[in-house]
């Protein structure tokens, strides 16, 4: 059996871009984002209902769970759950997720 999760190409590119920028700064820090983001997608993982539905951002039926200043964007009806989006909070989330 596979893992409960998997990310998209563009989650993935935004997990590491994201580790990158952290780790330029601090490498404990890349650390504990990335330890933090693996730890609440394997929650989510076993329990997808438990993030938030946001139509003001999209009328896809995604849902979002935070982690530090990072928003997890997910499917919670894909099984393995997939992590479509992992964005900063500051960010115009409903933009990026148009696009």
């Amino acid at each position: 059996m596979g893992p409960p999760f998997t990310f998209t190409e563009e989650a993935e590119t935004q997990l590491l871009q994201i580790l990158d920028y952290l780790a330029a700064e601090s490498e404990l820090a890349a650390l504990r984002v990335r330890d933090a983001i693996y730890d609440a997608v394997t929650k989510l993982a076993e329990a997808p209902g438990i993030g938030h539905s946001r139509q003001d951002l999209t009328n896809r039926p995604l849902k979002f769970w935070s982690v530090y200043s990072y928003l997890l964007v997910y499917d919670p009806g894909s099984r393995p759950l997939t992590i479509v989006a992992i964005l900063h909070g500051a960010r115009d989330v409903g933009k990026l997720l148009d696009t």
